[in-house]
């Protein structure tokens, strides 16, 4: 899920919106970062050809791009360093941001498509398709609510807090973040403020507890605030006295600035943003809710669809789905209905962990399972190796059951009774490998591609592959009973229910009950996880529609390239170009598959030559 998700670099983990991008630099003034469009051409040599110019053009807006979300999410940054302060999100910067996208996409659309050749045409989709999307988020002012029921602005900053510095330049650049925290909530306050003003807010019904994490900083004694987390071990490497110092600096940042500042937020939240946040639910019942729907409609499926028809795909799969439980459940040897089997299958101890240890044990298991049969699938695998760990305590009562991001897979360890083990092998598949770590780092790592290739996501592409690597699952024998396969399939009910809740909120006016009632009668899934579930919908409009739509384009084209190749048809070959692609729409990916059957075609005909003439040679 990564699964926390649209343009971002690690979507699927953290769950950023589509302007929360990867950080690889100090925010500079933006006057100096927008340079002129003169620079590109002297960046080129003198080089005004089409494709010299679409390179300029995307290693600029790359480059500035990287610089104005420096801090907001470090995680993903290149050796591990992070930002020196946080991100500008004032009024002022977000119109030049506008400003600078609108030119950016003016330039993209004088480069004329027909003079780029090789992979170019593909990189001109894909970008131009990333600048729609952050062009559209600024002009709605998406800033005006930047946090939603599944992840927040103060809850992005415990991913850095929870990393190791290896030098002291590391920890003196997380001091600034620091202390550059009152300012940076202050900023989003202001936001918050103008969103309500305009009745543009998360709903007032996913608020209830969500200031939990807050709380947790401002009540934490010092060696226990999460925010000082890296000081509490820090490398061998660093002299003891250099040690003591930054750990003084530390404290003495959280007591002037981080704990104001977050008492600040906390006041904000209880006193002022959650009485006037909205009682309508409904993406459509905000000011311009229709056009502001649609857009995120194609944000996350890269498709453009309407509600309706979203809906009614949803109601369709979820029939097919339905009649495939029913034909599980009778495997199962259960005698009673479909109702008392899901009864059953959420009250029964025998079908949960009786630790986070064993869930975390199971997890990891699995995960090896998978080891020794990916090779039979996937040609290329990455050098990245993932860990596997419990979801941190302040995010997990309002996370999902997992996220997987490249080098982490997070297990949620919180409440056991809501965490079924006849779920958990497509959850790892999904999460992990061959899903959201595997496909992440081998982005990354594909140095063939422009950083803006490797290093983003479109939720789209990333949970359709990982919504499909589960059904993967079933060729790679990972479901060992019917209760693990009725589990897969939950799963698959969940995402084809997404389809139905998430245009039933957002356009058909569905009440909270019903969003709940749809999940309990169609899913295994625990009332906890409905209930977190659901009120993501609500808050995140449009976001659980790309999963079961990526995966129905991932499936298409398999079919339509088995069917053209038959017995030419290679498994490792069609995963190696589907995920050679990085994160692309799904258009993209779809006339990928195509150029792979011509591309397989023409090496099948070569090898039955090859194969001739040496038959013919040996006669002779």
């Amino acid at each position: 899920m990564p699964s926390i998700c649209s343009v971002s670099v690690r979507a699927p983990l953290a769950a950023l919106s589509v302007a929360v991008l990867m950080a690889l630099a100090p925010v500079p003034a933006l006057a100096a970062a927008a340079a002129p469009v003169a620079a590109d051409k002297a960046a080129v040599a003198g080089d005004d050809s089409a494709a010299a110019r679409f390179k300029a053009l995307y290693t600029r807006e790359w480059k500035w791009r990287q610089a104005q979300f420096a801090g907001g999410d470090d995680e993903d940054g290149p050796q591990g360093q992070p930002a020196a302060r946080l991100p500008k999100v004032d009024p002022a910067t977000q119109a030049e941001r506008e400003r600078y996208w609108a030119q950016v996409l003016k330039e993209l659309d004088a480069i004329d498509a027909k003079q780029l050749e090789g992979e170019d045409p593909v990189n001109l989709e894909v970008f131009r398709q990333q600048i729609q999307s952050l062009l559209a988020n600024q002009r709605v002012r998406q800033y005006e609510m930047p946090f939603n029921s599944d992840s927040a602005f103060w809850t992005n900053l415990g991913f850095t807090a929870r990393r190791s510095f290896r030098d002291v330049d590391g920890y003196e650049r997380y001091l600034g973040q620091l202390r550059d925290i009152p300012r940076y909530f202050d900023e989003q306050i202001v936001n918050m403020r103008a969103g309500l003003k305009r009745g543009f807010s998360v709903p007032r019904v996913t608020l209830t507890g969500r200031d939990v994490s807050i709380k947790e900083v401002v009540d934490a004694k010092l060696e226990d605030n999460l925010l000082y987390t890296p000081f509490k071990k820090m490398p061998a490497t660093i002299p003891a006295a250099e040690q003591a110092r930054l750990r003084a600096e530390a404290a003495k940042a959280i007591d002037a600035s981080v704990l104001p500042a977050y008492r600040k937020l906390l006041r904000f939240m209880q006193d002022e943003y959650t009485p006037q946040a909205r009682t309508t639910l409904a993406a459509e019942k905000m000011p311009g809710g229709e056009d502001y729907y649609r857009a995120k409609i194609r944000e996350f499926t890269t498709l453009d669809l309407t509600p309706q028809q979203i809906h009614r795909i949803g109601v369709e799969e979820v029939a097919k789905i339905r009649a495939q439980m029913e034909q599980t459940i009778v495997k199962t040897g259960f005698k009673g209905t479909f109702p008392e089997f899901l009864h059953y299958l959420r009250t029964d101890p025998k079908f949960y962990p009786k630790s986070g240890d064993e869930l975390l044990m199971r997890a990891s298991w699995l995960a090896k399972r998978v080891d020794a049969e990916i090779g039979n699938y996937i040609g290329l695998l990455p050098r990245q190796r993932f860990a596997i760990k419990p979801v941190p305590p302040d995010l997990a009562p309002f996370y999902t059951a997992g996220r997987g991001g490249r080098d982490v897979y997070l297990v949620n360890t919180y409440d056991l009774p809501s965490r079924p083990l006849f779920n958990l092998p497509a959850l790892t598949l999904h999460e992990s490998a061959p899903g959201h770590s595997l496909q992440m780092s081998l982005a990354a790592e594909h140095e063939g591609l422009p950083d803006f290739r490797r290093y983003t996501y479109i939720s789209a592409y990333g949970e359709g592959w990982a919504l499909y690597t589960e059904k993967l699952g079933i060729e790679m024998g990972m479901y060992d009973t019917p209760y693990d396969y009725f589990g897969y399939l939950t799963y698959q009910m969940w995402r084809a229910s997404r389809l139905v809740v998430d245009t039933g909120v957002h356009h058909l006016g569905w009440t909270r009950e019903q969003s709940l009632a749809f999940l309990r009668d169609n899913t295994a899934l625990s009332e906890h996880e409905i209930e977190t579930e659901v009120d993501r919908y609500i808050g995140w409009p449009g976001q659980a529609l790309s999963y079961y739509l990526g995966q129905m384009s991932i499936e298409r084209s398999r079919a339509k390239a088995e069917q053209a190749l038959g017995e030419d048809f290679d498994i490792r070959a069609f995963h190696d170009a589907v995920l050679a692609l990085g994160s692309v729409p799904l258009p993209v990916l779809e006339r990928r598959v195509d150029r792979f059957i011509e591309e397989s075609r023409a090496k099948a005909a070569e090898k039955k030559r090859d194969a001739a003439a040496k038959k013919g040679a040996a006669a002779g």
